[in-house]
């Protein structure tokens, strides 16, 4: 007699917040809808499915007929509907509120859509910690997946990982689900026969056992090569018949099925972990590149398949550190969140907070926040879309909390928990987030009537999957292939373009280089810093007027070894769609001109458009922003986006030179290596002669102007719970 065994197949739809609606509609035709069509007709398939939030309220809007079909599988019982966070955040991420209330939020939605109130989830890219198991069970969940790597990492052995498993904490418990990474390889990348196959094997070791698929539905369809492989090729198709001829000893079942029906294995206490290559992205390059060789290098050690499970990558959360740029979005979200909570305590309309905590989860959804074998932290329009939403949900708490459209702040505090005060200034118009501990650079600068922040940027800097680049493009092994093991190119000489930055590409950031330094050396990285200003700190006093605020910043320096002092202003005014910057230099020596430089850069407004252009005062156009200019004795540059109504205006008060080139990144996402425009920098610089006291300044007017003032739009009905 055949033992037999129980398949749960999980899917994993999702499509992250900012996305284009190009890319939403092409993973619908490629992977959603003709993966349904296959699976309709197999009547004794059953599965559970997970459709992230952002995603399944576009195929709401767009494809009702899609929720209509899926509506019909589930009250026939062959599709379970799981559940998780609203807008797909890595839940480790969040306060403890902010959890429970996404889980609910998206459990009230489905409610109302679908008829259902799901008792499973989703775990974001499966990043765990235990004491997510209290505020998990809290919102109403009873059982999620995980992969087996977590399981391995607390010494589980392989035997063991056949079914579900119980973990507590606080006195709650959750069900988990083991999802096999053997699978998740062989599916849909190897021949059928290789899957069941190894599905009779388990089933032969242990008889009754629960085996767990959990990975991305997109990898049906949307992933490079499997359209063709999954659909054209019919492994699709081949694998629901395999499953159906060998339905006598292999039943898939949904999650719940499973857990009804079948005790758990064990009780459990889970490491902080995710899946195995996302502990591996998380780690310092230089640890990422060590691992990265012992793993192929044990690879065929006779012991290494034993070895490995304690062979342990990074944690989570050191993403924050290994991108300065999670950590601010990071932090921006807190604040708004933290200002939320307070919000509540006051008592404010719980109608108006509504709408500020759905642009709060909007922008919470994970997929910026990371980097891996995906775009992540790399694609602009992510990052912006994260920033859009916390914007708006900081302007809309203004509103219900009543602060004067008239009102100028100035706040100190540590903002973006690195134990350093940072300042925010904040009108109607602006936000500003200055770094006085961090050479005084403006880090932060949000134009609220378009909820933009133009200091969204990214530092250039090493990734681990550079040596492939540096190796040169391979398409990889034949035939459809997991995303990381391809090495595609999807622009020629992406080799040459690999350059790293010395320090964040952020505003206000302090150069001195030697005189001869050109727009060529700077843009290169090749002109040396010769100033101690970058990256230091700077003394700080804030200011308040009736109807203004500063941040005057002071620091006592070198630069060529020789003492110089700078001193710089920031001012906001009330009302004011400006800011004022003022610098003064003194101690400089009268034998010596020394070559001054304030570096600024400005995102969120792309290149290879013409719609996107420098100009000068007199409305001449310069260029498109992704080229380079390099201006001599000049007052001015214009930087404007007309897609998003945005002009940059910077007025100089003394003739100076201006270089401006583009920052460019060769990053990884799931279609191969590719160039991304990350932001223009812009640098005034100046041979500053002094006078006879040895001071010289210049003052620089920053204005932010919106082609069309309007009203906050709210894109989306906020969740009520």
């Amino acid at each position: 007699m055949t033992a037999k065994a129980h398949l749960c197949l999980v899917l994993h739809n999702h499509q992250p917040i900012g996305n284009f609606d190009a890319v939403f509609e092409q993973a619908y035709q490629d992977s959603y809808l003709p993966f349904l069509d296959v699976f309709e007709p197999y009547e004794q398939l059953q599965i559970s499915l997970h459709t992230s939030g952002p995603l399944m309220m576009w195929l709401a809007d767009r494809h009702p007929q899609y929720l209509d079909r899926i509506r019909m599988l589930v009250e026939v019982g062959r599709i379970e509907i799981i559940g998780g966070p609203q807008y797909e955040p890595i839940l480790t991420m969040l306060p403890s509120a902010d959890r429970i209330g996404q889980i609910q939020a998206y459990r009230h939605w489905l409610e109302r859509h679908l008829g259902v109130s799901p008792a499973g989830m989703w775990m974001p890219e499966r990043v765990w910690e235990s004491s997510l198991t209290r505020d998990i069970a809290d919102a109403g969940i009873r059982y999620t997946v995980l992969d087996d790597y977590h399981f391995r990492a607390a010494g589980i052995e392989d035997e063991r990982l056949n079914g579900h498993f119980v973990t507590e904490d606080d006195g709650r418990l959750l069900n988990v689900f083991p999802g096999s990474e053997r699978l998740r390889y062989t599916i849909p990348f190897r021949p059928v026969a290789e899957t069941i196959d190894y599905c009779r094997e388990v089933a032969t070791a242990n008889p009754g056992a629960v085996l767990t698929f959990g990975d991305d539905g997109e990898k049906f369809g949307t992933w490079p090569d499997t359209k063709s492989h999954v659909y054209d090729q019919g492994w699709l198709r081949g694998f629901f018949d395999a499953l159906t001829e060998n339905a006598d000893w292999l039943h898939t079942v949904t999650l719940g099925e499973a857990v009804r029906r079948m005790p758990s294995v064990g009780k459990v206490y889970l490491p902080d972990c995710s899946y195995r290559e996302m502990t591996e992205w998380a780690l310092p390059v230089e640890a990422q590149e060590t691992l990265d060789d012992l793993s192929h290098t044990m690879a065929d050690h006779a012991r290494w398949r034993e070895l490995r499970s304690f062979v342990r990558g990074g944690y989570w959360r050191n993403f924050k550190t290994k991108y300065e740029e999670t950590n601010e979005m990071y932090a921006r979200m807190m604040h708004v969140s933290n200002r939320l909570r307070q919000a509540e305590a006051d008592g404010v309309d719980a109608g108006e907070l509504a709408q500020v905590r759905d642009h709060l989860y909007r922008g919470q959804c994970n997929c910026p926040y990371w980097h891996g074998a995906f775009g992540g932290i790399y694609l602009p329009h992510l990052r912006n879309a994260v920033y859009k939403h916390l914007i708006e949900a900081d302007t809309r708490l203004n509103l219900a909390t009543g602060v004067d459209r008239t009102t100028v702040e100035a706040t100190a505090q540590d903002f973006d928990f690195d134990g350093l005060q940072e300042i925010r200034l904040s009108n109607d118009w602006l936000c500003a987030w200055i770094a006085p501990g961090r050479g005084g650079r403006m880090y932060e600068l949000d134009v609220r009537d378009i909820s933009h922040n133009l200091l969204a940027t990214l530092r250039r800097r090493p990734e681990s999957y550079h040596r492939k680049v540096l190796a040169g493009p391979n398409a990889g092994g034949e035939g459809c292939e997991s995303i990381h093991g391809r090495v595609v190119f999807k622009q020629e000489g992406l080799e040459e373009r690999l350059q790293y930055d010395a320090f964040a590409r952020k505003s206000l950031m302090d150069h001195f280089y030697d005189n001869e330094a050109t727009l060529e050396s700077v843009s290169r990285g090749e002109s040396e810093e010769r100033g101690d200003f970058v990256d230091l700190p700077f003394e700080t006093k804030l200011r308040r007027g009736a109807d203004r605020v500063q941040v005057q910043m002071r620091r006592d320096g070198n630069a060529w070894g020789i003492p110089v002092t700078i001193t710089k202003a920031v001012t906001m005014v009330a009302g004011s769609d400006r800011l004022s910057i003022a610098y003064l230099l003194e101690n400089l020596p009268q034998d010596r001109p020394l070559h001054f430089a304030i570096e600024m850069n400005f995102a969120g407004m792309p290149s290879g458009a013409d719609d996107r252009y420098f100009s000068n005062r007199n409305g001449k156009r310069l260029g498109q922003l992704g080229q380079s200019l390099d201006l001599q004795d000049v007052h001015e540059l214009n930087l404007s986006d007309r897609w998003l109504g945005l002009d940059v205006a910077l007025e100089i008060d003394r003739p100076s030179g201006i270089w401006a080139f583009p920052i460019e990144t060769v990053s990884q996402s799931e279609a191969g290596f590719e160039l991304v425009h990350q932001s223009v920098c812009v640098q005034p610089h100046w041979i500053a002669t002094p006078d006879a006291d040895g001071r010289w300044s210049v003052k620089i007017e920053m204005a932010a102007t919106c082609e069309q003032a309007t009203t906050i739009v709210n894109e989306e009905q906020a969740i009520t719970l």
